[in-house]
């Protein structure tokens, strides 16, 4: 039986050494950020704190302002886990506690898919908060 991972760390993180972001537009200036995560051991923690920091970010400075951008939406994201032969793990963000459950194998490395869309003011937001550049 595996473990079932729920953090919740206050403080948000400045930097990401776990997600490394790859950065789209469209013509409308609206962003798309993928990031692809793996880690074992005690380095899972550290991962799933990042991925929690930008999320809860996300979360309280753009309150009730979650959906698809193209409905209007300032911002979204997918999150997906798996373990290292490919079986899908639960992971889920629950905001209103600020955490991520993810289930995680009692052994193993285990890869995390984050994608984020939004709109200008996210874009903008989301690189100051994280000192983040699309150059």
């Amino acid at each position: 039986m595996g473990l079932i991972f729920h953090h919740l760390c206050l403080p948000v993180s400045k930097t990401l050494d776990y997600l490394i972001f790859d950065y789209s537009e469209d013509e409308d200036g609206n962003g798309t950020w993928d990031a692809m995560s793996s880690a074992q051991g005690e380095a899972i923690a550290r991962m799933c704190t990042e991925i929690e920091d930008v999320l809860r970010w996300a979360s309280r400075d753009f309150h009730g302002r979650q959906g698809a951008v193209d409905d209007g939406g300032d911002w979204d994201f997918d999150l997906q886990a798996q373990t290292d032969d490919g079986a899908a793990l639960p992971a889920q963000f629950h905001p209103a506690e600020g955490r991520l459950s993810l289930h995680q194998p009692a052994s193993g490395r285990v890869t995390v898919s984050l994608s984020l869309t939004g709109n200008g003011a996210f874009a903008e937001a989301f690189s100051t908060q994280f000192h983040w550049d699309a150059d």
